[in-house]
């Protein structure tokens, strides 16, 4: 499920950080997926988790929720994107590099993991990760 993240995240337009998600349905079927495209759309919620998960709950369920689905990421969901899968019910969600500076799913925050909310899905974190931050460093090497 990863190295499809890393797939889309290639597809980002270069001006954007490589970051690509991919959401599955219960069996293991790619519903959606996404690279970031904030720069490229002018959106500070383009985010490829959001963007991922608006595609998926297009032709999934009852339009909203992902129930039994699982959100693959190569970069650890910042705060809005944490709260995005929270509310759409995902029930898995697996990244590959951890993001100290605005991760939300157990470094900088636990968003995901929250108590009080009432869904929390499972987490895997760390998958693939070298080839994620690698993926990272190369684009930010470059912008330099």
């Amino acid at each position: 499920m990863l190295r499809a993240a890393l797939a889309a995240a290639a597809d980002a337009d270069p001006r954007d950080v490589p970051v690509g998600a991919v959401v599955f349905d219960a069996q293991g079927r790619e519903l959606a997926r996404a690279a970031n495209a904030r720069e490229a759309l002018g959106d500070p919620t383009a985010h490829a988790e959001v963007l991922a998960l608006r595609k998926a709950a297009a032709v999934h369920g009852d339009g909203w929720r992902l129930e039994g689905a699982t959100l693959a990421v190569t970069l650890e969901p910042c705060t809005m994107c944490a709260g995005a899968l929270v509310l759409a019910r995902v029930e898995k969600v697996i990244f590959g590099a951890w993001e100290p500076k605005t991760g939300a799913v157990g470094s900088l925050w636990d968003v995901v993991r929250d108590r009080r909310l009432n869904h929390r899905p499972q987490v895997r974190a760390g998958i693939l990760e070298s080839e994620c931050v690698a993926l990272l460093d190369t684009f930010f090497r470059n912008q330099r």
